[in-house]
């Protein structure tokens, strides 16, 4: 059972800097998990012809509530609201990235951790993963997320489409929820593509259509030193 806290990140990047920021983001910023109690779950570029770009989705797993107020603690410990031990990272950081937009996630029971996917190995080294955000009526995400798992999933592996991570979004009237898919190969999502307007995709939505208001999808794929990428953490 998942009980992890997650934070996720949206980056805006400046220009041509992604690889850049994939590099501070993951191997320059390893030492600095431990510290702040956290793992890297995973690290992506949006894939700009689906969705906002030049764009980098950063996902931070912490154990819980008391992890993460911990790392809270840590980095607000002084009065510029910055790790003083950080302060050249963030001037480095600000050479790749304008700024971002974040949430806080809870991750669904059933919601495998980074351990486990990467012990696994099935979803490691995918070429190409689908970050879905559904709107949902407010108070009812936990039973979105329940539909999900008993309707879903089962539907879901047979397109192609393997289970990454499930969560509800804190902080708001349990109105949201992110679903994060791995696909081996990009003709896995061809075939997802092409399926959507058909079954099984007809009966899924129809089963939700009074939970969930709407969903946007965009396409990712995995920064070089993602653990979803490598299978070890950076």
């Amino acid at each position: 059972m998942n009980s992890k806290i997650y934070i996720h990140e949206y980056i805006d990047i400046i220009g041509a800097n992604r690889a850049n920021y994939f590099k501070h983001m993951t191997t320059d910023w390893g030492r600095h998990s431990a510290e702040r109690l956290q793992k890297c779950f995973g690290v992506w570029g949006t894939l700009g012809s689906t969705g906002r770009w030049p764009q980098v989705v950063n996902l931070w797993e912490y154990e819980d509530w008391d992890s993460l107020a911990a790392s809270f603690a840590h980095e607000t410990g002084t009065d510029t609201m910055q790790d003083k031990a950080l302060e050249m990272w963030w001037l480095t950081a600000q050479n790749y990235r304008s700024g971002g937009l974040d949430r806080l996630l809870i991750a669904a029971p059933y919601s495998p951790d980074i351990e486990q996917l990467c012990a696994d190995g099935s979803v490691v080294g995918a070429k190409v993963f689908l970050h879905e955000t559904v709107n949902i009526k407010p108070g009812l995400a936990q039973d979105y997320l329940r539909l999900v798992s008993e309707h879903w999933l089962g539907q879901a592996m047979e397109l192609g489409l393997q289970l990454v991570g499930a969560f509800r979004t804190a902080m708001r009237n349990d109105s949201e929820v992110v679903l994060i898919w791995a696909m081996r190969d990009w003709s896995d999502w061809a075939r997802v593509g092409m399926a959507e307007d058909g079954e099984p995709f007809r009966t899924w939505r129809a089963r939700t259509k009074d939970i969930a208001i709407d969903w946007v999808g965009h396409l990712m794929c995995s920064a070089p030193a993602s653990p979803l990428k490598t299978g070890v953490q950076p």
